[in-house]
């Protein structure tokens, strides 16, 4: 289980401190997929940072199985980040090793025996659907093959959530559809927690059960995104299904 409670952080500048995150709180179950929406610059990557320590918050609490994790140091933080994969937005994959070898970093990393990363690797590139890849450089992929590898180097380490940054903004609709599938297929088979960063409303109503919607550093809605669709209570979030609509 995954609590945030009143998270905030503030950043500094010449034009004085602008609040990226404004108390933020959420609880989410083992097994949800939970869609976090907003426009540019309403706090969504700033939020997914912090929930994965990239970025320290100025204050709250974020829980995972009752622990909080902003109290953690060392070995200690460092395991916890290993239940956290994160898909990065732009894939972040190293240029240099093979699909493979991606999948691999993260466990060498946590200093995992050779034969069992070798196992894991073909575990995570089967699933991914892309074992034919495993040899093939970051440059020889497609964007979605480029996704499925990071979204298999996410789960090198069993994390108990998976973070995806807009994992689907580089991607044509018919790869969308397909990312969206297998998050979907991972999330049932692993009961992995999932936590989406989008702009793009049609990522949230293909395969969330919950969501948020962000303006401003603050959720001005959340719930069961059934429910949210079906009866919108905020201005932003009409604006979104709006902007939706009269694309469709």
């Amino acid at each position: 289980m995954i609590t945030v409670e009143n998270l905030k952080k503030v950043f500094s500048g010449k034009d004085g401190d602008v609040a990226a995150l404004n108390g933020i709180d959420f609880s989410l179950d083992n097994g949800d997929i939970f869609g976090i929406i907003g426009m540019s610059g309403a706090g969504k990557s700033t939020l997914l940072r912090c929930i994965t320590m990239l970025e320290k918050p100025d204050s709250g609490r974020i829980l995972i199985d009752g622990t909080d994790i902003l109290s953690l140091k060392g070995e200690a933080l460092r395991k916890a980040r290993r239940q956290m994969g994160v898909v990065f937005q732009g894939y972040n994959l190293l240029m240099q090793r093979t699909a493979a070898q991606n999948v691999a970093f993260p466990l060498e990393l946590a200093k995992t025996p050779k034969k069992e990363i070798e196992k894991r690797i073909k575990e995570l590139l089967a699933l991914v659907k892309i074992e034919d890849k495993a040899d093939f450089y970051p440059s020889q992929l497609s964007g979605g093959q480029k996704q499925r590898v990071a979204i298999a180097r996410a789960l090198a380490t069993s994390p108990e959530a998976l973070l995806c940054d807009e994992p689907t903004s580089a991607l044509d609709s018919l790869t969308t559809k397909q990312v969206l599938g297998l998050l979907e297929e991972i999330n049932k088979s692993l009961k992995t927690t999932i936590i989406i960063i989008t702009h793009e409303i049609g990522v949230v109503r293909s395969i969330c059960n919950k969501m948020a919607v962000i303006d401003g550093g603050r959720f001005v809605e959340q719930g069961s995104a059934e429910e949210i669709f079906a009866d919108p209570k905020s201005e932003i979030t009409r604006l979104l299904l709006g902007i939706s609509e009269a694309a469709e």
